[in-house]
């Protein structure tokens, strides 16, 4: 099982937007700048995103993308199985006998996917990058 690119990139936009937010919209092109993607690519993955409501768009001037809901209540399983569709870990016409295995195995990605939330990544995210530095 591989998690594709459309699966970390939709991540790290929203873990970008819960970062930044602040009461105004973030546009899809800073967030390309800061997290060094394709601004084009980001623009795919928002319709699925803004679709299954975790993100809503804002027009005009300064208009951009927020969460929809707060970061605490966005699971990382419920992004991914947005955008990558049913975790599969082996094909399923494939009989081995070991489908119990492969149920549980399924099961934990799941259930590890599912207690994590954009709060929590954005906790590790700050955690890595340390406190900002100041200058005298």
């Amino acid at each position: 099982m591989k998690i594709s690119t459309k699966g970390r990139y939709g991540l790290m936009l929203l873990v970008d937007l819960a970062m930044h937010e602040g009461g105004s919209p973030v546009s899809l092109k800073s967030v390309a700048e800061r997290q060094g993607l394709s601004d084009h690519y980001l623009e795919q993955l928002i319709a699925p995103l803004r679709n299954a409501e975790f993100v809503r768009s804002v027009r005009g001037a300064y208009g951009g993308y927020m969460l929809a809901k707060p970061k605490s209540e966005i699971t990382v399983k419920e992004v991914i199985l947005t955008l990558e569709g049913p975790l599969t870990i082996v094909d399923d016409d494939f009989d081995d006998g070991l489908g119990q295995l492969w149920d549980r195995l399924r099961n934990a990605i799941l259930d590890v996917l599912g207690s994590v939330t954009l709060e929590d990544l954005v906790a590790m995210r700050e955690a890595e990058q340390g406190p900002p530095m100041f200058y005298i």
